[in-house]
């Protein structure tokens, strides 16, 4: 049974994701990417670069820092309204979300509410500690930006740990047309850290404090927004489904209430186990950004059309996913436990874990599995690592029966296992075996690369 605590466990055994600093008992709420997780990560961060970028001609590259200026934050209401509303447990003093406390007593609420009409459905529900039925604070905003300060004497020098990577996007929008001589509509596309100190946290690295954002924002005239945002639904529920996840899993959520600035907002949304969450943001996010920081700044943030001199300020379709959170729902979606497989007969065993990523996301291309420790077919195994190594990632393991070798290799998501045996030393020709078909091809070494070109 595929469960959230079967992924954890897995995750962590196989080298994915690790709490941090778990030696010191762990920093609730953020996570390090082991060996194959930052595999995985990257790769999935490749493709995603490669589809928003690498494919078209007027999407460009950004990577705006991290710490910004206060004013930036100011401008697009973060300090203000960037904020959930906070109980604590008058006994046992854990935290809570209140509109997440009310959900759970079967009552409809969100964050949106406001602390009044939330203090008064907690009131009206008898809404008590989840952890020990003690009673409740009432609610308050809890702003979820991270401070610092750039000087230790000066209390205006403080800055905040960006809680998204978009407002990095609008600053730049007149320095990245100019640069690149763009005409609208053009896009901006960025991968970077944000932070969120979240009330509470859920389903591992589905919601931390510290995670990484891809995100597109794409500058268009305001009369071809409707259009062009439904082309961008489209195209980006179109690539998740490339990437192997299934179709009945995926689906168009709308958001039921609007930002007062947002003409239309919808999520893509994946099935887990435990039910639909967000995997993507599709926003329609009209002219509000770029008008806020064009008020707070003085500056002219306006496009002026080069063939009508027409002058507006664009409005900006969003395309936004955290990456780690989808590294998570990669791997759920993957993750299959099955019985026994047939095979070698050390092979088989009561449960057998197989990751089914999609070759492309596959941490681990293919795996150099020499059936003997023997110098010859080490000597020969290396000679073919070297050479494939060039173009792909790929795992040398010497150690066990093939059988167990190859499970190893599956449950780490691995496609391809080459075996090097002592007939390979005669008729220089190698075992390729497929991780989800266990179909096995004899292939001859010198063809080895046109073989995998082939499947990647």
């Amino acid at each position: 049974m595929k469960s959230l605590e079967s992924i954890v466990n897995f995750a962590k055994q196989k080298g994915f994701i690790f709490q941090s600093s778990e030696i010191y008992e762990g920093l609730s709420a953020v996570y390090d990417f082991g060996p194959l997780g930052i595999l995985l990560k990257n790769n999935l961060q490749a493709l995603w670069w490669k589809e928003m970028v690498q494919r078209h001609n007027n999407i460009y590259g950004l990577d705006a820092a991290i710490l910004m200026h206060s004013k930036v934050w100011e401008a697009s209401g973060h300090v203000a309204s960037f904020s959930d509303p906070l109980v604590d447990c008058k006994e046992c003093k854990m935290r809570h979300r209140a509109d997440q406390l009310l959900e759970n007593v079967g009552v409809q609420a969100d964050e949106k509410m406001g602390v009044e009409i939330l203090n008064k459905l907690l009131q009206e529900n008898h809404v008590v500690c989840s952890n020990c039925q003690g009673e409740l604070t009432s609610a308050r905003d809890f702003n979820l930006m991270l401070e610092t300060y750039l000087s230790k004497t000066d209390d205006s020098s403080k800055v905040y740990l960006r809680p998204e990577t978009a407002q990095g996007i609008y600053v730049n929008f007149k320095n990245v047309q100019a640069s690149t001589r763009a005409k609208v509509p053009f896009g901006i596309a960025q991968v970077g850290k944000a932070f969120r100190n979240e009330i509470t946290t859920k389903q591992f690295i589905f919601r931390t404090k510290e995670f990484s954002q891809m995100e597109m924002q794409y500058f268009v005239k305001p009369e071809n927004s409707e259009k062009i945002y439904e082309d961008w639904k489209t195209l980006r529920l179109n690539w998740w489904q490339s990437l192997g996840l299934k179709a009945e899993n995926l689906r168009y959520h709308e958001h039921e209430k609007l930002a007062h600035y947002a003409k239309a907002a919808y999520d893509i949304e994946y099935q887990f186990p435990w039910g639909w969450k967000e995997i993507e943001g599709l926003h329609n996010r009209g002219n509000f950004d770029l008008t806020q920081h064009e008020k707070f700044s003085g500056k002219n943030l306006k496009y002026r059309d080069p063939e009508t001199n027409e002058e507006y300020v664009p409005y900006i379709i969003e395309a936004s996913s955290g990456l780690d959170r989808n590294v998570f729902t990669l791997l759920v979606d993957a993750y299959e436990e099955l019985d026994a497989r047939s095979g070698e007969e050390d092979a088989k065993h009561e449960k057998e874990i197989v990751l089914r990523l999609h070759k492309s996301l596959a941490p681990i291309k293919m795996a150099i599995l020499p059936l003997s420790k023997k110098e010859p077919l080490q000597n020969m195994s290396n000679e073919i690592q070297n050479t494939l190594s060039k173009n792909y990632m790929t795992q040398y393991d010497e150690t066990g029966s093939i059988g167990k070798r190859y499970r190893r290799q599956d449950e780490i998501g691995t496609p391809y296992c080459i075996t090097i045996d002592f007939e390979s030393l005669e008729d220089k020709k190698v075992t390729v075996r497929d991780r989800d078909t266990m179909a096995q091809d004899r292939i001859a070494i010198e063809d080895l690369e046109k073989y995998f070109v082939e499947r990647f």
